[in-house]
Order: structure tokens, then C-alpha cells, then sequence
């Protein structure tokens, strides 16, 4: 993922050059990791463009900083409304949108509390997350050596900066190994999920993923997946997995925001079913990369138009 180096940031209600959007080396979420995030994507719809999802990204952003005993100075309509105004003022017809909540610079220490709640909202444009060949022919990965967190130690259903530190040991050992990804055990040993996706396997036709009680992230685009399966008419299983059913799997594929919906073709060298994407991979990416493309009826209002928003005419959005 490569920054464009130009552009608007919005941080705690003001727009500022993205080369000067900066923090100071002592805020307390760059010793401590206090700051918790989102990633939720606008696409260029055939009606223009149109955030995916963005009401559910934005309540789970306030539902984890509300785990971290976080209270922001701005509430859910207000960083909505930045949002649609950061798309506008960027020009942006498809981006990735990463608001970020944090606490800020005053004083270091463990206790958090006497540093401010700052806000900020980057956006830049970003394509597909992997490969055209991975998205049709599937990713080859590994179980990791590295598990997740266990459920007392860091909330799972926090998305959490903090929690990103275990993540790039996942990634970075898979692909010291020669693979595109890593997955996750639970403390326990069962199956987690990706080093930023949840994962799901398809067995004789059924469709099963681990429930978020296996340190799990409650994921938007998982959310998302469940009900295009369910549509389909496909059962689907929310239930504790071993490891050893990924080897013995038709199918394997990875969801989220970044990745969308994209398919594994070997765990740990052991080929899954084909050795490609299945039939239910294939039918499920297709119905949700046409459902955020507007080219498919939008039945359950996951897509949102960018509009002006009320902040724009409030001063919320002031250039500095």
C-alpha cells in the first residue's frame, strides 16, 4: 500500500495537508498503543460513490473506544459527516477510510487518563488487496506459530492498534516462509483467523467459521458474508473449529474489509479441495463484489452515497 503524499486529513474537526498531519513523538498511543481504529471502504458505484457499510464501521469504531474508556469529543454523525466531506474534498470516487481515535499528547505513563481523546480520518485510494491470479486461483497459506490473544488479556472485539502488534508477527513470519498469509490459533488451539480477515471453510456443501468467542474480530464484511450466504440459500455454522479442518476442507476463504472476499488454495502446503476457488467462494465473491459495485440490488441498504454533510456547513471541517 503505497500513500499518496497529497491530499486532506481531517484531525479533530480541522483539514490539514496530509505531509503535515502529524502527532507528537510523545502521545501516548505511540508508547502505550491507546488508540483504536476502523477501515471501511467507499466504491466507485454505478450511481457514484458510495460507502460500504460505513453506520456499522462507525458504531463498532465507538463501541471499542468505549472498551478502552475512551470518550471522543465528537460524536457518530459528526465523524460520519467528516468523512463524506474528506471523500468530497479529495475528489475521491473509490478510497480506503481509516478514522483513528487516540489518546494524545500530555503526559507518558500507563494510566491514559490525563491525555486527550484526539480524532483524526485518513483516506487514500487502494485497489484490490491482493493479485487478480490470488482473487480467481486463491492464496497459499500457513497456520502461524504466533496465537491470538487470549479472551481475558486484550478484547478481540476491540480493533484496537495494540492488537495490530500480534497481527504483524503473523504476517511478517508468513511471509518470511514464502506465504501470502498467516492464520491464527486461539489460545486453545482452535481456528482464529487471518492476520487481519476472518476465515471460513466450506465442508459438503456447508459453510462454517469460528464464532467471535475464539478471538475472533466481530467482522463487518464476516456480518456481510454470513447474510449473502444465507441468501444464496447456503447454511452456515458459527462454531468452535480445529485446526486439522482446514486440511480437510472443500474450501477455504478469507474476508474483509481489504481483502473482501478472496479464496486459499493450500494451508501449510496441503492443497484445499482443487486447489483453487470453489464453487461457494466463487458465488459468494462474485454476489458481494457486484452488491458494493451497485451492479446488484442493494436489498439490505449496505451502500451509503457520499453527500454533503451537515458538518460542511457547520465549521466542523475548517481548513488550517
Amino acid at each position: 500500500m503505497a500513500f499518496p503524499g497529497t491530499g486532506k486529513i481531517w484531525m479533530n474537526g480541522s483539514l490539514v495537508d496530509w505531509n503535515d498531519a502529524k502527532i507528537h513523538v510523545a502521545s501516548h498511543i505511540v508508547h502505550y498503543g491507546s488508540g483504536v481504529f476502523e477501515g471501511a471502504r467507499c466504491y466507485d458505484t454505478v450511481r457514484g460513490p458510495a460507502c460500504f457499510r460505513l453506520d456499522a464501521h462507525i458504531r463498532r469504531l465507538f463501541d471499542s473506544a468505549r472498551i478502552y474508556r475512551m470518550n471522543p469529543p465528537y460524536d457518530q454523525q459528526q465523524i460520519t459527516d467528516a468523512i463524506n466531506e474528506l471523500i468530497q474534498v479529495n475528489t475521491f470516487r473509490a478510497c480506503y477510510i481509516r478514522p483513528l481515535i487516540y489518546r494524545g499528547y500530555d503526559s507518558l505513563g500507563v494510566n491514559p487518563n490525563p491525555c486527550p481523546v484526539d480524532v483524526a480520518i485518513m483516506l487514500w485510494e487502494w485497489g484490490a488487496y491482493f493479485t487478480k491470479e490470488a482473487i480467481e486461483e486463491g492464496l497459499d497459506v500457513k497456520i502461524s506459530t504466533w496465537a491470538r490473544n487470549a479472551p481475558n488479556t486484550t478484547p478481540a472485539m476491540a480493533k484496537c492498534v495494540a492488537n495490530y502488534a500480534n497481527a504483524q508477527l503473523v504476517k511478517m513470519e508468513a511471509m518470511a516462509d514464502g506465504y501470502a498469509e498467516g492464520i491464527a490459533l486461539d489460545t486453545y488451539g482452535n481456528l482464529s483467523e487471518g492476520s487481519g480477515q476472518n476465515v471460513f471453510i466450506v465442508r459438503d456443501g456447508v459453510i462454517h467459521t469460528p464464532p467471535v468467542g475464539n478471538s475472533v474480530l466481530w467482522g463487518i464484511t464476516r456480518d456481510s458474508v454470513i447474510t449473502i450466504a444465507h441468501d444464496l440459500g447456503f447454511e452456515v455454522r458459527e462454531q468452535t473449529l480445529p485446526r486439522e479442518t482446514l486440511y480437510i476442507a472443500d474450501e477455504v476463504f478469507f474476508v474483509g474489509t481489504a481483502v473482501e472476499v478472496t479464496p486459499i488454495r493450500s494451508v501449510d502446503r496441503i492443497k484445499v479441495g482443487r486447489g483453487r476457488r470453489g464453487p461457494v467462494t466463487e458465488a459468494l465473491q462474485q454476489r458481494f463484489l457486484t452488491i458494493v459495485k451497485g451492479e446488484a440490488p442493494d436489498t439490505h441498504g449496505w451502500l451509503q452515497p457520499v453527500s454533503s454533510p451537515a458538518a460542511a456547513t457547520s465549521g466542523a471541517g475548517k481548513t488550517r
